[in-house]
């Protein structure tokens, strides 16, 4: 296993409330990237292929072009289309710059196998966005 960024362990320690197992699997299998303002993070009604956690910053969540949500520190985006194997449901872009952790598809399979915690907190993020739909 890569060592892991400790700074990245404690971005995640602040902004969510995993525990020490699914922070370190989160650590572990994500890439931080920084995103400037006005960035589109993802697109509606594209293939699922990524999935962010928000480390500092915040993004505008934007379904048939109408701002249907803001979202900040310990957000999870993209989750919705991976978990539910379906196309974007909105666009994602970011308010101001970004700092997040990115996740391929792959990565969150992995961390879904792997880590229970993870796999309920993603279902459950994605039942409640829909829901609010």
């Amino acid at each position: 296993m890569a060592k892991l960024d400790p700074q990245i362990v404690e971005d995640l320690k602040s902004v969510t409330d995993f525990d020490d197992t699914t922070i370190t699997a989160l650590a572990s299998h994500g890439t931080v990237v920084n995103v400037p303002a006005r960035w589109s993070l993802m697109w509606e009604n594209t293939p699922a292929d990524k999935a962010y956690i928000i480390l500092a910053g915040e993004v505008v969540i934007r379904k048939d072009n109408t701002d249907i949500a803001e979202l900040g520190p310990g957000s999870v985006i993209g989750e919705i289309a991976l978990v539910n194997n379906k196309l974007r449901s909105a666009s994602v872009f970011a308010l101001t710059p970004l700092k997040a952790l990115h996740f391929t598809d792959e990565a969150i399979a992995g961390l879904v196998a792997e880590n229970p915690t993870f796999a309920d907190a993603l279902e459950k993020a994605a039942a409640e966005r829909l829901a609010s739909d």
